[in-house]
């Protein structure tokens, strides 16, 4: 029996919490990504250490909820100094992974792979403290420290000591179980799997070491690509075994064109891993794209729904007041119309005393009556009712049947009454039977006829309709009849069994869960344990099922995330390039614009100025005209005016030389013999004849040429007034050419 005398020691170990900046101090304190890193820092950021109360110097000794006496703020000042750096120390870690990774697959002898950085291991400074262990006390034997510290004295010549006891077995046993708790657990300190160490042997490289460079989570568990990639490594290290060795110079050409011939399979193998990721990127963009509307039409659909309820609830509102001011309008005109004729009435106390929906006893509050006013003045306020010392001062004076009362029931007397009630109970029997009575008799009683007064008419009944007849249906009509009813009856079971059926199926987990409750049976039990194993199992799949689907869906999403960061800069540059050539575009069509504008000023001032000029013209014309006119009329005048002189002259000449004619005849006949009458029949023959005829003679004339006068005023005028219309017909159209321009 080695092991008999085994016990177990328990020690008490103090549990440190972890401090608020260990992810910045402590070097053992290690993140599994800059997301826990990220994670850290907004903890120490709202730390709970960083809250201070300011106080409210206005409102410091209030106890109101709406005027608080002080506020909680988060402290601005940074207790880390700013040479302390604040990013993740992973990322130089994950670089040199990632070179490693590259130089094995690719075999890529430039790339250089940096050592690691260890700290300097300072002994005798301030990591002196790491290089010391406290004894381990209770392994020692149970003796006094001066015999197990002290020297032994051995002769070297002395022959050996015969064997003695294994003292272990004396002090103790040699293996005890101590119970340990450390400051992280295992999923918080070792967060990959552990990989033992190997050894190549110099000259040779296996195989093996291609998968070196696999963790977990990076090609562990290997998939699709990862098995691709060895058969892609395998393949190059058998071309590599197929290429002439370089100390053939005859071989160089061949080597040459082996070697260009897989670069190029490298370069067209390189573009189809690039075509598949844009593809890919672009599906994951689509998807993205459509997440977007999907989330965009949610939130319009939101916005609207939202839109919606607040119209619903202003219609609701004026619903409302509209209904007030209905009811309120009702009120008034039922009041308007209570009393149309006006007339006064005098107030009847005894009817609102006796009803109690009255202004007596409940009056409105629209006519300016308030029943809680002035209730301040019955509130009672002291501190037997406000402090709980006072209400249990207050509770100590006061009886014990007050705070603790003592109900009983009331026990019926099984005697009777006094003499007066009983007499009122008989009395009130004897009126209910008379009533009873009276009412039975004014039910059942007949009327005695009444003389008739006057002779009334008897209205003779109407004459009832013939009753109609229905025939009398078919065997075989009944019959479908009792068919389409039995068919109903089957409908309607079945209907009835198929609701049954779907209430039963979900309720279906509670009947479990009774089922389960009330399950006594031994097999009944074990089902149920086997149902709720396979139910852990499941969700233990689950569980694991969900981390790696969101391990997947973190990636997808960074690379979603870098994709969409790069389709948006390119968007947001095509759409400066866009803004800058539709701004471009306005500037050219503003140009075009201003020139048309110019161009039809210029040929509306053009316009303008050769009207003015044909205006000019067309005035010098007829200011030439109307002096010519003048001219011509002036010069017609003197012409006239000539020859109204030379006329008279002639005719004066023409006078006198008549009158001398005359004279000369008038003397001849003086010396003749004729008489008095013949003489002046002569003279008028002579003179007065002729004289007529001329007269008459110029009157045919002049109305000769009036006709042909007023003919040629006609025509003159018509032509005047078609010119007069041509020219008004001009300028307008000159007008709304010019409002066109």
């Amino acid at each position: 029996q080695p092991y008999s005398n085994m016990a177990t020691v328990t020690q008490t170990a103090f549990v440190r919490p972890s401090r608020t900046y260990d992810y910045l101090y402590d070097p053992t304190f290690v993140v599994s990504s800059d997301r826990d890193h990220a994670k850290e820092s907004f903890r120490a950021q709202t730390n709970i250490d960083r809250l201070r109360y300011v106080p409210h110097f206005k409102t410091m000794f209030s106890a109101l909820r709406h005027y608080p006496r002080q506020a909680i703020t988060l402290d601005t000042t940074d207790p880390v100094p700013a040479h302390v750096s604040r990013q993740w120390k992973g990322y130089a870690q994950q670089a040199r992974d990632t070179l490693i990774r590259y130089k094995r697959f690719n075999y890529d002898p430039a790339v250089r792979v940096p050592a690691r950085q260890y700290e300097v291991a300072q002994v005798d400074g301030k990591n002196r403290y790491k290089y010391f262990r406290r004894p381990i006390i209770p392994f020692l034997p149970q003796m006094p420290p001066n015999v197990v510290l002290a020297r032994t004295k051995v002769d070297p010549l002395a022959p050996p000591p015969p064997p003695q006891p294994n003292p272990a077995s004396i002090a103790g046993p040699l293996m005890r179980s101590v119970h340990v708790q450390t400051d992280y657990r295992d999923s918080m300190t070792q967060t990959e799997p552990y990989s033992p160490e190997f050894v190549v042997r110099p000259g040779s490289q296996p195989e093996l070491l291609t998968l070196a460079s696999f963790t977990f989570g990076h090609g562990l568990p290997a998939g699709l690509a990862e098995v691709e990639m060895v058969e892609r490594a395998r393949a190059k290290r058998a071309w590599e075994a197929t290429l002439p060795p370089l100390s053939d110079p005859t071989q160089l050409g061949k080597r040459r064109r082996m070697m260009q011939e897989q670069e190029g399979r490298e370069w067209a193998f390189r573009e189809q891993e690039i075509d598949k990721l844009q593809q890919e990127r672009l599906a994951l963009l689509r998807r993205v794209l459509g997440r977007r509307e999907a989330d965009h039409q949610a939130l319009n659909e939101r916005r609207l729904e939202h839109f919606w309820s607040k119209k619903q609830s202003e219609k609701d509102r004026r619903v409302r007041r509209l209904h007030s001011d209905h009811v309120k309008a009702l009120r008034k005109l039922t009041e308007k119309n209570r009393n149309v004729e006006g007339k006064l009435e005098r107030r009847n106390v005894i009817q609102e005393y006796t009803n109690f929906n009255s202004q007596v006893y409940a009056p409105m509050t629209r006519i300016g009556v308030y029943l809680d006013a002035g209730s301040e003045q019955y509130s009672i306020k002291n501190r037997f009712t406000t402090t709980l010392d006072g209400l249990l001062e207050l509770e100590a004076t006061l009886p014990s049947y007050v705070t603790q009362p003592r109900v009983q029931a009331p026990v019926r007397s099984m005697k009777g009454v006094g003499g007066r009630a009983r007499q009122r109970a008989r009395l009130g029997k004897v009126l209910d039977q008379v009533h009873c009575d009276i009412i039975t008799e004014r039910n059942t009683g007949k009327k005695t006829p009444k003389p008739l007064r006057f002779l009334e008419r008897v209205e003779k009944p109407v004459p009832r309709p013939p009753t109609p007849v229905i025939p009398a249906p078919s065997e075989q009509e009944e019959r479908a009849e009792l068919a389409v009813v039995l068919l109903q009856r089957v409908l309607r079971g079945r209907a009835i069994q198929s609701k049954m059926f779907e209430g039963k199926e979900q309720r279906h987990h509670l009947i479990a869960e009774l089922r389960t409750t009330h399950a006594l049976q031994a097999p009944e039990q074990q089902l149920q344990a086997r149902e709720r194993e396979a139910i852990h199992s499941k969700q233990a799949h689950h569980h694991q099922h969900q981390h790696q689907a969101r391990v997947v869906c973190d990636g997808v999403e960074s690379e979603a995330a870098g994709l969409l960061g790069n389709q948006l800069d390119l968007l947001s540059k095509e759409l400066v390039r866009l803004q800058e050539e539709r701004r471009v575009h306005a500037f050219a069509m503003l140009a075009e614009r201003q020139r048309r504008l110019r161009e039809a000023e210029e040929s509306g001032q053009r316009q303008r100025e050769e009207r003015l000029r044909r205006t000019e013209d067309e005035v010098f014309k007829q200011v030439v005209r109307v002096h010519q006119s003048s001219v011509d009329s002036y010069l017609e005048d003197v012409i006239l005016l000539s020859l109204e002189q030379t006329a008279t002259e002639q005719a004066r000449a023409e006078v006198r030389r008549q009158a001398d004619i005359i004279n000369t005849v008038a003397h001849q006949f003086q010396h003749t013999e004729l008489s008095g009458r013949e003489l002046v029949a002569e003279l008028l023959y002579a003179f007065l004849l002729p004289e007529v005829e001329k007269q008459s003679m110029r009157d045919r004339v002049r109305h000769h040429q009036r006709r042909h006068l007023l003919a040629a005023h006609r025509i003159v005028r018509r032509n005047t007034s078609d010119i007069l219309e041509q020219q008004d017909v001009t300028q307008e159209g000159g007008g709304a050419g010019e409002l066109e321009q």
